[in-house]
């Protein structure tokens, strides 16, 4: 929001009722280019005008209300020296978008609109993951706030609203003979999926709120008030990660089938992401080298992954009569892997290797983070093989499994006081290792 100006002889009414009355407004500086005036009148009650610069030394001047002289502002018809200030600030954005060629847009401006604006732009610029955010907004925003004006859009609006989705059942994937999505009710007592639904709030919120600023920053609302003053829910974002143990991912392999089964071995041999595979060509792969190319990933930016000897010998295997754009990875009739085709066969196979709860292959990227993290690996090289733009999201994720300084300082130190008994009890996996 822009910052508003002060001026002792505008800002309160008993000052402007000091100023002499004229026909020629007083003014006062908003911007570069933007003034606004109060014009006084002898009958009493004055009104806000705004004046913008044209050039060739010219203005076009408007009124933006009137001022608050003699009753309360409502900040629709009664302006007070604030809300002066932004209704001038709109029509100064409003004149400029009618420059650059932009047609009114006719009837209300609801969130629905806003929505549809903001992401229209996001998909002009080629912005990443507009379809995942469509969806959530299609699902959480606009069923109760779509028709709302941006007049009757308040605060507490948006917060009943935020505050409701935390609290709503969790929302299933619906069978495929039924449109309608399940529920399900949350429990009030399960921290983590308090948690996770708080997180998903944050999300969807996220995602109104930049729909709105871009709206703002465009000119068609005032005040970005509102939505500024909803909060997101605290200290749900916590990093949980799950990730696979070796003999769990020995089992998850040699529960899949087929070529199934090399995409869920080279996700453990390269923490790529399931597109990221699935579009991945021959001539991505370099023998020499022992990497892999990422052309298209989720940050926009080509990456090439080491790969381990293992990894090698997998892809050597994969592309071996293959040349070009072939495709690497394809289904057993040689179509293309869909979108979703991985969901249903990854949890069946990680049924049958009693693998619960259920890899994902978002899992089977944390596996590989995670192994790398354990064996003191740096987080600029782990961030650079998943592709991150820098190691934040790798700290936050990983950190925590790398060995450090302080966690063998302290076991190096602390003398053994002998208060614990020794058990005869051995682990079956540790047992099978030996």
């Amino acid at each position: 929001m822009a910052r508003t100006v002060r001026d002792t002889n505008l800002e309160t009414r008993s000052a402007r009722l000091r100023l002499t009355p004229r026909r020629k407004p007083y003014w006062r500086v908003l911007e570069t280019g933007l003034h606004i005036g109060y014009r006084r009148t002898k009958e009493g009650g004055g009104s806000w005008i705004a004046r913008r610069f044209v050039g060739d030394g010219r203005y076009n001047e408007t009124k933006v209300g009137t001022a608050d002289d003699l009753q309360d502002p409502d900040g629709v018809v009664l302006h007070s020296f604030a809300q002066a200030q932004e209704a001038a600030r709109a029509w100064w954005r409003a004149e400029a978008r009618k420059e650059l060629g932009h047609a009114p847009d006719h009837g209300p401006y609801t969130v629905g609109r806003t929505l549809d604006a903001y992401f229209a732009d996001r998909e002009r610029r080629g912005s990443k993951g507009v379809a995942k955010d469509k969806a959530a907004a299609n699902l959480r925003i606009r069923p109760e706030l779509g028709e709302i004006e941006f007049s009757k859009l308040t605060a507490k609006r948006i917060r009943d609203w935020h505050t409701g989705l935390a609290t709503a059942p969790k929302l299933t994937r619906a069978a495929r003979t039924k449109k309608k999505r399940k529920s399900q009710a949350i429990n009030p007592k399960d921290s983590d999926a308090v948690r996770a639904r708080r997180s998903t709030a944050n999300r969807t919120l996220t995602v109104l709120k930049a729909a709105l600023n871009h709206a703002f920053h465009e000119g068609r609302v005032a005040s970005d008030d509102a939505w500024r003053k909803a909060k997101p829910f605290r200290e749900v974002d916590a990093a949980v990660v799950r990730f696979l143990s070796e003999d769990e991912c020995r089992r998850l392999v040699n529960a899949c089938n087929g070529p199934f089964r090399d995409l869920v071995r080279a996700a453990l041999l390269t923490g790529c992401r399931y597109g990221e595979l699935t579009r991945m060509r021959a001539i991505d792969f370099n023998a020499e080298a022992g990497t892999i190319t990422v052309r298209e990933s989720k940050a926009g930016k080509p990456r090439h992954v080491a790969l381990t000897d293992e990894g090698r010998a997998l892809f050597a295997t994969l592309t071996a009569g293959k040349v070009g754009r072939e495709p690497v990875f394809v289904r057993y009739d040689g179509a293309p892997w869909g979108a979703s085709h991985q969901q249903r066969p990854l949890a069946d196979a990680s049924n049958r290797a009693k693998v619960s709860p259920a890899a994902t292959f978002h899992i089977l990227r944390h596996t590989y983070a995670s192994s790398l993290a354990m064996k003191g690996v740096p987080m600029g090289v782990i961030a650079a093989q998943l592709g991150h733009a820098d190691t934040r999201m790798t700290e936050k994720h990983y950190a925590h499994l790398a060995p450090n300084y302080v966690a063998e300082t302290v076991r190096a130190a602390l003398p053994t006081l002998g208060i614990v008994d020794k058990s005869n009890v051995a682990s079956i996996l540790n047992r099978a290792k030996a």
